[in-house]
């Protein structure tokens, strides 16, 4: 692959094989929420993806990432990413962000979305429409030519005027062979210039979305980040293509997008 500053750019048969990796991370997102309910413990929604990567005979990607012992990231409602799937079982009115990634012939799937069970107060039906919403305003950015901050600006501009925060302690990134590459895609405005996007780069673009501050701390099992004012947050992420017609949304199922299926 050839790089730019750092950052790779993709052919037509690498970003072909993203786009099949992100088809069946967004396929396991599907089915994941469909099993979401009052009732059930996450562990439950780890099984449930490892089933479908044997099915697939794929890797999961986060398993034994930097030594991350599962397959999914289950957060659950203050838990802002890389929640670990448990016995806690979900309960009504709760809310769960999954994060999920699978290798394809050598190169990563990456996206995220959050769930309401049951049935959700107004406050998280919001957060969760706002963060989802925001995603799509900073894939609306992800052009070539422009700076990867731009992104960055458009999100966090969008969630603030709704009057939610934007975590800053994680970023979006690049996606390709490697599940972490350049260049790094901040969901708020560093006040800096950053890398210009160029026409075959692949981009995971994921903001984390707060009701309260967005300063977040991790717990004693060195992962699971969580809001420092008990407030809850929502994550969505897509992994995004640069291509001379625009944007292309490379996580999509067979069911179709699934955007914006968050009402209220």
């Amino acid at each position: 692959m050839k790089k730019y500053q750092g950052a790779y750019i993709k052919n037509d048969r690498e970003i072909g094989c993203l786009r099949e990796a992100n088809r069946m991370v967004a396929n396991v997102l599907d089915a994941v929420g469909d099993m979401v309910a009052p009732g059930l413990p996450t562990m439950r929604l780890e099984e449930l993806a490892r089933d479908m990567c044997a099915d697939y005979k794929v890797k999961p990607a986060f398993l034994g990432y930097c030594g991350y012992p599962f397959a999914l990231c289950c957060s659950v409602n203050e838990q802002v990413v890389h929640g670990f799937p448990s016995a806690r079982l979900l309960e009504e009115g709760d809310i769960v962000s999954v994060d999920m990634g699978v290798v394809f012939e050598g190169f990563v799937g990456d996206a995220a979305r959050t769930f309401p069970v049951g049935k959700v107060s107004d406050e998280a039906r919001k957060l969760m429409r706002i963060t989802e919403e925001s995603l799509y305003v900073g894939i609306e950015q992800a052009r070539a030519g422009n700076d990867v901050y731009n992104i960055g600006a458009a999100v966090q501009d969008y969630v603030e005027a709704a009057g939610f925060g934007v975590v800053r302690r994680f970023v979006g990134h690049g996606v390709g062979a490697k599940m972490h590459e350049k260049p790094e895609v901040p969901n708020f405005r560093p006040g800096m210039r950053g890398l210009t996007l160029q026409n075959g780069m692949v981009i995971a673009i994921e903001p984390m979305v707060t009701i309260g501050t967005y300063e977040v701390d991790i717990l004693d099992d060195q992962w699971t980040a969580v809001t420092r004012d008990g407030q809850w947050a929502a994550h969505f992420e897509h992994s995004v293509a640069i291509t001379p017609s625009g944007p292309q949304i490379l996580s999509i199922s067979d069911r179709g997008l699934n955007r914006h299926t968050i009402e209220g």
